[in-house]
């Protein structure tokens, strides 16, 4: 590891045992960013393999053994790993792992984006790279393309996309932007799931009151992330503020939310589904709230009950 100089020895920002960023730009990632590489799952038989789209956006897509057991198309979901824009990646080992059980479980072709990491790639870089791997997934919907495992096996009138924490951010602006410039190939987005949002806003909430110094870490974070940003009540972190695009114009006809009891982020999932609902976008929308339990609880382990309830949640909602 690179040894301090005096240009850069002031932290600007620390997550203990996950990140460190210095006042120079320099990062030390602690976890999350080890390799894990595609393979086929001993435990599910979910086949994974990588594709680069372009020198900055790759994904590693997955492919359950339904594919072959029915014969038939299955619901395509693009996913969005979290990490507070700064950490993890879609080739992590927890990520996989998370993404072999839901592909087997859903029954479903999986993308997972792996996009630029901030600070190195401040905001909006995750957003446009996020956009052109949806743009390359969505390019297969009429049944050709250059990756046979979405022209053969995806069925683009269940396209769906989701993402944890960061990623759940990053899908709902992917449908509100699917929404009002549309995809290629006429593909529709059906359902976006948003699992413990990272969403903000300068006003508090009583979630936050469980853990002030997590709270307060998140508005911090998102400050270093997104260097440029007007504050907390940017609409790139807050899809309430003013100024953000209507909730109405949202492309899909069915939402997921995801909460945890114990999230400091709950109430800003509550919110969020209280302003689809004024908003008057027509789709249906379910709230699952796991009693209980934290932040991204689910990625800790995979098989408890409280994580098998939620994306049981989710495998019905790509199904429809």
């Amino acid at each position: 590891m690179a040894a301090s100089g005096a240009s850069d020895d002031g932290v600007v920002f620390e997550a203990a045992h996950r990140i460190r960023i210095f006042r120079s730009g320099r990062v030390e990632r602690y976890c999350g960013s080890d390799p894990f590489p595609a393979s086929i799952d001993a435990g599910t038989g979910v086949a994974s393999k990588d594709r680069a789209i372009s020198p900055d956006v790759a994904v590693r897509l997955y492919l359950p053994p339904a594919a072959k057991d029915s014969g038939g198309r299955l619901p395509v979901l693009v996913y969005f790993h979290g990490g507070g824009f700064c950490l993890l990646s879609a080739f992590n080992a927890i990520i996989h792992g998370y993404l072999n059980s839901l592909a087997a479980r859903a029954r479903a072709v999986v993308v997972s984006v792996e996009y630029r990491l901030a600070p190195e790639h401040p905001i909006p870089a995750a957003y446009e790279d996020s956009w052109r791997a949806l743009g390359w997934v969505a390019s297969h919907a009429s049944g050709a393309g250059e990756e046979a495992w979405l022209a053969d096996h995806a069925d683009f009138s269940r396209l769906s996309l989701a993402g944890e924490s960061a990623g759940a951010n990053i899908a709902h602006h992917m449908a509100m932007r699917g929404g009002a410039e549309g995809l290629p190939g006429g593909a529709r987005i059906s359902g976006v799931v948003l699992v413990h949002p990272y969403f903000l806003s300068d006003a508090k909430v009583p979630s936050e009151e469980s853990n002030p110094a997590m709270a307060d870490n998140l508005a911090r974070m998102w400050r270093v992330v997104s260097p440029a940003t007007t504050g907390l009540d940017d609409p790139w972190i807050n899809p309430l503020a003013v100024g953000a695009p209507a909730l109405g114009g949202l492309a899909c006809g069915r939402v997921l939310v995801c909460l945890a009891e114990e999230d400091v982020l709950r109430d800003r999932g509550r919110a969020y589904c209280e302003g689809l609902r004024a908003s008057g976008w027509a789709g249906e929308l379910e709230v699952v709230e796991a009693a209980g339990q934290g932040h991204c609880f689910h990625l800790s382990d995979f098989t408890s009950g409280d994580a098998v309830r939620q994306d049981e949640a989710i495998a019905r909602l790509l199904n429809l």
